[in-house]
């Protein structure tokens, strides 16, 4: 995986010549070489993914990992934590997509419980979901459960696909910043996705861009203190166009990752994204980039 950081804000608008179906954009992405690759790899995780799913139909129960202990991580564990060795205690809630379940993290909860994170928990939400704010408020809920349980004030989210828009939406629009210390999301429509016009349920009417959700999520910020962190790939055939992953509110001061290659069911299993959630939840990614200094009126 090939990963490229950019800053919040959104480049200069063009015209984008759709063919029927998908962008062009997405279709030579998909014709490359490593587009062919990274297609076979989203099929083949998929499949796995399949026979996943009925083992995460229960919600978890959360458990602090008795194999963490402070001292005796090995070697890169520590150093990823070498920082601030408190990181590895706060709670990490990963909220999976639309239609499916906690099992599309079950290589990235493990990943993140050997590279060090003593708390790493799911959420579950009904399939049946047919608006972003009432996610938003259940997910708001079940956090404050956490902390009660935990004893934190706080959590990391990790949300996929539409979990990381109902965090958003909780943080943004719901206070839920007093909870939330970090966001990270991974393949979520933050400008809408143009598939999202191919079905009219609810939901899905919620993740067209424009739609009034995402006009409200548009609105100004003031005050944001939650670092944002939106993972997103140039093959992913969800959220069309591809670009439309990146979150550019101009208050949220977002870090933009771009990964290629990698489909929007493979971004949770992926080794590198694992990578990269870890060390921006470990702090040692910029959450916040430096915006370039206006330039001086002469």
């Amino acid at each position: 995986m090939r990963a490229t950081e950019e800053a919040g804000r959104r480049p200069e608008s063009h015209t984008e010549e759709l063919l029927p179906g998908a962008p062009r954009d997405l279709l030579r992405a998909l014709a490359s070489p490593s587009g062919v690759a990274g297609g076979l790899a989203e099929l083949a995780w998929v499949g796995a993914h399949a026979l996943l799913y009925p083992l995460g139909a229960r919600t978890e129960v959360l458990r602090l990992d008795p194999r963490v202990r402070p001292g005796e991580q090995p070697p890169a564990v520590r150093a990823l934590f070498a920082a601030d060795p408190l990181a590895a205690r706060i709670p990490v809630l990963l909220v999976h997509g639309l239609v499916d379940n906690r099992s599309i993290f079950t290589l990235m909860r493990r990943g993140l419980r050997r590279r060090g994170f003593a708390q790493v928990c799911t959420w579950n939400y009904s399939p049946f979901l047919g608006d972003v704010a009432a996610g938003a408020r259940d997910l708001g809920a079940h956090i404050e459960r956490i902390c009660a349980q935990t004893g934190h004030d706080q959590v990391h989210v990790v949300g996929h696909s539409l979990g990381g828009l109902i965090a958003r939406y909780h943080v943004q629009r719901q206070g839920g910043a007093e909870r939330v210390r970090s966001l990270v999301t991974l393949g979520t429509p933050h400008g809408g996705s143009v598939l999202a016009h191919l079905l009219p349920t609810p939901m899905i009417r919620q993740l067209r861009p424009g739609s009034a959700v995402l006009q409200e999520l548009a609105l100004p910020a003031p005050g944001w203190s939650t670092p944002v962190t939106a993972v997103y790939s140039d093959l992913d055939q969800v959220v069309v166009p591809s670009r439309a992953g990146r979150c550019d509110h101009p208050d949220l001061g977002a870090r933009n990752v771009l990964v290629r290659g990698v489909g929007h069911m493979t971004l949770p299993f992926h080794r590198g994204v694992v990578d990269e959630v870890a060390a921006t939840l470990a702090g040692l990614r910029t959450a916040t980039p430096v915006r370039p200094a206006p330039a001086a009126v002469a």
